[in-house]
This record gives C-alpha cells, sequence and structure tokens, in this order.
C-alpha cells in the first residue's frame, strides 16, 4: 500500500477531468483511471492488446483488470489468459463514501453528506462466485483496495426529490485506506473475521464480519470452495464451519 503514489495517482487524474469538464459532466470511469495510475504510473502500458481483448494494464508476462462489478465478464479474457499470464484482479472498495447531489440544469453541486455504511473487503465475495471455476489457478490473484470515496449522483431519479432511481454519475476517490493482496489460495484466510469463534455456522460469519445473509452464504461457499474452511458437522440445519 503506498499512500503517496495513490495521491499522485488520484491529483493527476482528477484535476485533468475537472478542467476539462468539471463536476456534473465527468465519465464515470475516475475510479478506474485512478486505479490504472496507481498500479502502473507508465500509461504505456495501459489499455493493451492481448489476444483478442484489451488489458487495463500489461507489465511484462502480469495483467492488471479493474472490475468494479459484473466479475462474469471477465470469464472469456480469464479463459484466455490465465494459460499464459500472471493476472491480478483489482476490486475497489468504498470504505467511506460521501454523497453529492448535482442538479444537471443548474450545475449546482450540494454540500456532500457522509453515508452510514462502510465499505468491507467481504463484499467481494458475490462477484468472486461469477468466476468461482477459476480461483483456484495459480495465476489468478486479488487485489481488494479498500478507498475513501466521493460519490456525485445526478438529480434525474423518478421520486419526488428525484433521488431514487437516480444516475450515479462518477466516485471520486480522496483516501487509500487498506489494500489486501490475495496471491495464493492460503492467502483466502485474510476473508476470514478474527472474532470467529473454532467451528462456526453462516449465522456466527454473518455477525462477525457484519454483512448480509446473502454475502456470509456465499463467502462460506467460495472459503469451502478454496479449502481454507471444512464442513465438521451441522447445528439444526446449518452446517459447521471449521478454518483448516
Amino acid at each position: 500500500m503506498n499512500q503517496e503514489l495513490f495521491q499522485i495517482s488520484c491529483s493527476q487524474v482528477i484535476d485533468q477531468a475537472l478542467q476539462e469538464n468539471g463536476i456534473g459532466t465527468l465519465s464515470e470511469k475516475t475510479i478506474h483511471s485512478v486505479l490504472k495510475h496507481y498500479y502502473s504510473p507508465d500509461t504505456a502500458c495501459h489499455e493493451q492488446k492481448v489476444k483478442n481483448f484489451v488489458a487495463d494494464i500489461l507489465i511484462e508476462n502480469h495483467i492488471i483488470e479493474i472490475q468494479t462489478r459484473q466479475f462474469h465478464k471477465l470469464r472469456r479474457k480469464l479463459e484466455v489468459y490465465l494459460p499464459e499470464y500472471e493476472v491480478t484482479i483489482v476490486y475497489p472498495v468504498a470504505h467511506t463514501k460521501w454523497l453529492s447531489w448535482v442538479n444537471e440544469e443548474t450545475g449546482e453541486v450540494s454540500k456532500p453528506r457522509k453515508s452510514p455504511k462502510t465499505g468491507v473487503a467481504y463484499q467481494i465475495f458475490p462477484e468472486l462466485y461469477q468466476i468461482k471455476d477459476y480461483l483456484k489457478d495459480p495465476n489468478l490473484h486479488l487485489n481488494i483496495i479498500s478507498m475513501d470515496v466521493e460519490e456525485y449522483r445526478l438529480l434525474n431519479g423518478w421520486s419526488k426529490d428525484k433521488k431514487k432511481g437516480s444516475t450515479r454519475n462518477d466516485g471520486i476517490p480522496v483516501a487509500l485506506f487498506d489494500e489486501m493482496v490475495i496471491v495464493t489460495k492460503d492467502d483466502y484466510n485474510k476473508l476470514l473475521p478474527a472474532n470467529l469463534p473454532k467451528q462456526f455456522t453462516t449465522k456466527d460469519y454473518k455477525k462477525a464480519a457484519g454483512v448480509p445473509q446473502r454475502i456470509a452464504t456465499t463467502a462460506l461457499n467460495i472459503l469451502y470452495h478454496m479449502n481454507t474452511i471444512d464442513r465438521v458437522g451441522k447445528q439444526g440445519n446449518s452446517f459447521l464451519y471449521e478454518v483448516i
């Protein structure tokens, strides 16, 4: 984790975007652009053609793909890349978020308000489920990067205050909070909350990780698949798990 490089990357991308467009007309790719500069300050490595695809970053034999959601779209790339390249998927998480509303007609931007929700690394599990068949490939790695983000949304929703159903205009990174690197199967232990009991159920994982039931269920599915945990019995209708 390199705070200085992250701030330099933010300044380069955001300052240029604001000079060209201004808030309210930014593209939806600011986080993506900042992370490309963070992981490869050399722009010659950006957007490189590999086989029949374009990789976000190519550094020698290492491909880096930045993906905020919809990991299923990476399946075809992984099928082609993994036999010949090291591949790292970078997954950004908004740790702390400040939300501002943009009036498209006037260009007015509201004062930012802090979201009560805190983003966590465990959010990646539903995405990992979409590429489950590739997770055991030794050439596939993950970087879960947690950032503080200013999010701008357009006041163009269907509700009376135009907020429900509104469009996310951009997310602007302002600080780097944490970076979790998963290189080997053993590193999946990092996705186990520290306060889990020795034997635990999905409900225990949900409570320890502070995530919804659906994420907890998917998390244990993936961790079991990766041989990070094992099923050692049942508690009522629930499986009991233990760290291997």
